[in-house]
């Protein structure tokens, strides 16, 4: 028997919901463990075995706190920053295909739609320093801005060459065509471009920017700006903030996993489904934080400088020549 359509949406909404709550909660547990393991230290251990309640301790802790509304802000945009932030992740990952058959809706645009949404996150960390009237949040409403534009550029000169390569715009499509052994993933295919791994690394480096994690955080840098942005945020509001950093990192490296990893694909042409999905997503996780707690945050003028000078002008360099490749040999990413 068929499920109707709007109870399946519902369903998967709700799916979702859950899915990205139990992994902002608990890849704060990784985090902290690993950060721990990275600077010889045990981590969370008091809160539970290995400490896996804590996360749900800092929840409750969250939870109870007040939430308060500073004198003189802007109290509509203050108030709504949080929810704008969260919204992007949660429609984004509505059209990833976990596997063949698990996608909340298969679009054929999919992924002009995480990029089109994914555009109010920036917006809602901007309104929000700028609301809460503090020198400190405005400093990094700026900085929020400034570095999401230099990092936009690179990223989406890469996407727009799998793009070309793949003719479609449908996640699922562009999983299928890296279908069989791993040598067919697009990281791989240097016979049409030659700078493939590059062009991956591109794409990754600007996900950490584009999620604000170090040595990209300008917006929180909480040894210059207090807490950045979420400086007047308290409770919840600071809370909502934290999730929807962790899940701005699922949908960055689900968005990864499709286009480089050949997306629910087995890297040996069998058994491909979920399992591959979930073990190439956790990965890429986990080199976000290895990345976070290896790393110093730097200068903010050398990022800019990083994107400006290196990377927009590599990844326009392998836009042309795929294109090129692809023109003159009819070649396919």
């Amino acid at each position: 028997m068929s499920v109707p359509e709007p109870i399946r949406l519902i369903l998967f909404v709700a799916g979702l919901m859950g899915f990205v709550g139990f992994n902002a909660a608990y890849l704060v547990w990784v985090e902290r463990k690993g950060a721990g393991r990275f600077q010889r230290r045990p981590g969370p251990n008091e809160a539970g075995w290995a400490g896996l309640l804590q996360p749900i301790a800092d929840a409750a802790k969250l939870m109870s706190k007040q939430l308060i509304v500073p004198a003189g802000v802007d109290r509509t945009l203050f108030r709504a920053a949080p929810l704008m932030v969260m919204a992007p992740a949660m429609i984004g990952l509505a059209v990833v295909p976990f596997s063949e058959s698990l996608a909340a809706r298969n679009i054929n645009v999919g992924l002009l739609m995480i990029f089109a949404f994914g555009s109010i996150n920036v917006m809602a960390v901007m309104l929000g320093g700028w609301a809460s009237r503090n020198k400190y949040a405005i400093i990094s409403a700026a900085r929020v801005v400034s570095q999401n534009v230099a990092y936009e550029i690179p990223m989406l000169l890469v996407v727009i060459t799998i793009i070309m390569g793949t003719g479609t715009m449908n996640l699922h499509e562009i999983v299928q065509d890296q279908a069989g052994w791993f040598w067919n993933w697009n990281i791989f295919r240097v016979w049409v471009n030659p700078l493939a791994p590059i062009t991956f690394l591109i794409f990754f480096t600007c996900m950490l920017a584009e999620t604000n994690r170090a040595p990209f955080d300008m917006a929180e840098a909480e040894s210059e700006l207090v807490a950045g942005a979420y400086t007047e945020y308290s409770g919840m509001g600071f809370g909502v903030f934290f999730m929807a950093e962790y899940a701005n990192i699922l949908l960055g490296c689900s968005v990864g996993t499709v286009l480089f990893l050949g997306g629910w694909q087995s890297p040996f042409g069998l058994w491909s489904g979920l399992i591959w999905f979930l073990l190439k997503l956790y990965f890429l996780v986990f080199s976000v934080v290895w990345i976070r707690w290896t790393f110093p945050r730097t200068q903010f003028y050398g990022l800019l400088n990083l994107s400006w000078k290196i990377l927009i002008p590599v990844s326009l360099f392998t836009f042309i020549l795929s294109s090129a490749i692809i023109k003159l040999l009819g070649h396919r990413l």
